[in-house]
């Protein structure tokens, strides 16, 4: 069995150094289902992350991302505000 040191990361160390945000916004990001952010791990009553589970987060949000970026998918309806359906008008046009 592999040493939990290597598997699990503690999610003082997540928010802290891997994300660098506020403990609590991983609070957050747990309640948000949408986002799909790995779930905790509880051991004697702490908080742990799954380090490969964090990596395929990862690597998905960052192709989504990067495949917004190149316009290869329409941005969101909430990103783009009324500026969408005049584009694509002009597309049309």
């Amino acid at each position: 069995m592999a040493d939990l040191k290597e598997v699990l990361i503690p999610d003082r160390v997540v928010a802290q150094e891997r994300y660098h945000v506020h403990l609590h916004t991983l609070r957050r990001w747990d309640k948000n289902s949408e986002l799909g952010f790995p779930p905790p791990v509880y051991v004697n009553g702490r908080r742990y992350r799954e380090i490969a589970a964090l990596d395929a987060w990862d690597r998905k949000n960052s192709r989504e991302a990067a495949t917004r970026r190149a316009g290869q998918t329409p941005p969101s309806p909430e990103a783009a505000g009324d500026a969408a359906p005049s584009r694509l008008r002009e597309a049309a046009e």
